[in-house]
């Protein structure tokens, strides 16, 4: 018998539950700056933006294993 949890036995939600890894969906630059353990802000959001354009989705993983 497995006690796998899902999304729906949960009362609330993380912030890592919260990100996109890209494999649902593309990652977008609120998604890159959580991932690096910052809250967003402009000017990080548009830091991130700048990596997702010069590396595209790649630019996660130097913070998602």
């Amino acid at each position: 018998m497995s006690d796998v949890a899902d999304e729906s036995t949960w009362a609330f939600k993380t912030a890592d539950s919260t990100l996109h890894t890209g494999s649902e969906h593309a990652v977008d630059p609120e998604d890159l700056v959580m991932a690096a353990g910052r809250e967003p802000t402009p000017e990080l959001i548009e830091k991130a933006r700048r990596a997702l354009e010069e590396h595209g989705p790649a630019a996660v993983e130097r913070f998602l294993p």
